[in-house]
């Protein structure tokens, strides 16, 4: 059985008065049924490490880049994140793919960093609208996981986000059954190129996920839980979400 994960990516949001945010989560869910994650900035990374204590939820980066040091001024390598007490760290999120033109290729080299340095690599990808509305979805997909994916990819290091670029923030969402055809069909391209390690990825939906759609979503076969933009800055919106996804265990 894949373990479910509920995952918060704060993007360019929060100080170090939100981490209090981070008490009222681990107090709220002291032992949780499902994997906890969240990926705040970067300058969060070891006071959030600290806050939390020995508490599961694992923390996580938002980025990484391809080389363990060098001159890359504004940069972070996998190594630091990880030497800040990160588990984790997303690749290929859509904003990164559009404001920095990232690539598939750049992506899958970015998840081999993050293997290296012995991280969990959460693999973001997903349509647009306009793909979206042209019937290509599950050709950008099937791209998608062959070229962000490495070949060393298994179930421990390797999470996909399927994140319609469409729905992150703008409250529009899929219907039920196009999350489940996508999930599906992921779940498919997964097994055929890994096998038992596909069948053990897990495949996150993503995409303005929040209390009141956050049970229908989790009731689709092959979605192992979410990852949370806006919803995961505040424990009280985050938690509900988490409760759904628990029930599911």
């Amino acid at each position: 059985m894949r373990r479910k994960l509920a995952a918060g990516n704060w993007k360019m949001n929060g100080t170090a008065d939100d981490l209090a945010q981070i008490e009222a989560l681990t107090a709220a869910f002291a032992a949780p049924s499902v994997d906890l994650l969240i990926c705040p900035p970067a300058t969060l990374i070891a006071q959030m490490v600290w806050k939390k204590g020995a508490h599961p939820l694992a923390i996580g980066g938002q980025d990484c880049h391809t080389a363990a040091k060098g001159a890359h001024t504004g940069d972070i390598s996998a190594p630091i994140l990880a030497a800040a007490g990160a588990t984790a760290v997303l690749v290929g999120h859509s904003e990164r793919r559009t404001d920095h033109q990232e690539t598939d290729a750049l992506v899958s080299v970015k998840a081999t960093a993050a293997y290296d340095a012995g991280l969990t690599a959460v693999i973001c990808i997903g349509e647009t609208l306009a793909e979206r509305e042209a019937g290509t979805t599950l050709d950008v997909v099937r791209n998608q996981l062959a070229g962000s994916i490495p070949d060393a990819a298994t179930a421990a290091n390797t999470v996909i986000a399927y994140e319609p670029v469409w729905a992150i923030g703008t409250g529009k969402i899929p219907t039920i059954e196009q999350i489940a055809e996508v999930h599906g069909f992921i779940r498919s391209e997964l097994t055929a190129r890994f096998a038992a390690e596909g069948e053990g990825m897990r495949v996150l939906y993503g995409g303005s996920v929040k209390p009141s759609n956050a049970a229908d979503i989790f009731a689709v076969a092959d979605v192992d839980g979410a990852l949370v933009g806006g919803a995961s800055l505040k424990a009280d919106d985050f938690g509900p979400i988490i409760t759904a996804l628990e029930a599911t265990v």
